[in-house]
């Protein structure tokens, strides 16, 4: 037996383009998009991934990966940075016959099927970039050995109403899989898939293998993978998750993340380090300055930011500040962003290096239902300008 073997090898699906966050991806890999005030998406699966005993990580990348890829550096923020395993960024490459942009997840792990080789693992667990939450994948690990499955499925329970909009799997009583259905009309269950898969190495390569040479296939694990396994009869069963998970694909999820972040008994703590702490690549800053003429109610307030006008119940990463005047509330205003004298900005997303000048106006308040207002990357808003209500601006 190879002394080098990895038990379990993680792979980690952040190529998406991120479509629905719209401007905030425009120029970013949605995994590497700000959170919390000093996180990006990426932390919370590689942070998981540590927390669990899992030190060999390979992060599927694509789409604007230019940011991610020099976010996650050599890992040694998540104690990635190991001579054999720690985290390794996958783009696609040239083959022998032909170069190919990953086609679908499962074909993204197709390509890649060297890296998980080379470490002779067990088991491979199957990752997505873009979903905020807290998980020790060693349990979910010990629960796959124990029912002596083929492939292990996370799943989340969901209202009736909601289910709908997920992967639904159907079970026995001990949990074993029996049916899967993307999207259903009319569920049968409330188990969601979260998309996150174990499965025993030597299946998820036999079952790749077959998907790649079916020209009709869409090359994706929901659609195809895990159908054709249930169909040909293998183990497979659901891991129930009892947590906080959020999908943050959208700009409403997003958001709506970032707000559970706060009041004094928050949805999803960035603080509970029992269950797990969440590690980034944070930058330098000096201390946070308030303002005597500062008034700041239920927020986080990162460091390096200047505030001397109002924050209400938003979050700010580093660097930015808020003029005498100004008045931010219900936004997530992201980094070096410069809000000026008597600007105010309401239920809003504002990407980095962004100026808003004196006296505009961006968003206006959520109880407008109007929607959120974003602005992309490096724009500036100027003095006296209105951005609407769920409007979206972008260089």
């Amino acid at each position: 037996m190879n002394q080098k073997r990895k038990e379990c090898v993680a792979m980690l699906l952040a190529g998406g383009q991120g479509s629905r966050l719209y401007a905030l991806t425009k120029s970013t890999a949605k995994p590497a998009v700000t959170f919390g005030g000093k996180y990006r998406i990426i932390d919370f699966p590689l942070s998981n991934c540590i927390n669990s005993g899992i030190d060999t990580v390979g992060v599927l990348t694509q789409y604007q990966p230019l940011v991610l890829n020099d976010y996650v550096g050599n890992g040694l923020p998540w104690d990635l940075d190991r001579t054999y395993g720690g985290v390794k960024i996958l783009p696609p490459y040239q083959g022998q016959k032909k170069a190919d942009w990953y086609k679908g997840t499962a074909n993204a792990i197709y390509q890649n099927l060297a890296f998980i080789e080379q470490y002779d693992p067990e088991y491979v667990i199957i990752l997505s970039g873009d979903h905020i939450y807290r998980m020790d994948y060693s349990e979910m690990l010990r629960f796959h050995k124990r029912k002596d499955a083929d492939c292990t499925i996370a799943v989340l329970e969901v209202p009736l109403k909601e289910a709908s909009r997920f992967g639904i799997l159907t079970t026995h009583d001990d949990g074993q899989i029996y049916k899967f259905t993307e999207k259903p009309k009319e569920p049968d269950s409330t188990k969601a898939s979260m998309g996150i898969y174990i499965f025993n190495k030597k299946k998820l390569f036999e079952y790749l293998i077959a998907d790649e040479a079916d020209e009709n296939s869409s090359n994706d694990f929901g659609k195809n993978i895990i159908p054709t396994m249930l169909k040909s009869g293998e183990r497979m069963f659901a891991y129930p998750f009892e947590g906080y998970w959020k999908d943050v694909g959208t700009i409403d999820s997003l958001w709506e993340a970032n707000m559970d972040l706060l009041g004094e008994n928050p949805a999803f703590s960035m603080n509970e380090e029992s269950r797990g702490r969440i590690y980034s690549r944070s930058s330098v800053s000096p201390p946070q300055f308030v303002g005597k003429s500062a008034v700041i109610s239920n927020s986080i307030i990162t460091e390096g930011c200047k505030i001397h006008g109002t924050v209400i119940n938003s979050v700010l990463s580093h660097g930015v500040i808020v003029e005498p005047g100004a008045i931010v509330k219900d936004s997530v205003i992201m980094a070096n962003t410069y809000i000026g004298k008597d600007a105010s900005v309401n239920h809003s997303i504002l990407d980095e290096n962004i100026t808003v000048e004196q006296g505009a106006t961006v968003g206006a308040s959520k109880e407008t239902d109007k929607g959120i207002a974003v602005i992309g990357n490096g724009c500036k808003i100027a003095a006296g300008q209105t951005v609407a209500a769920g409007e979206m601006i972008s260089d």
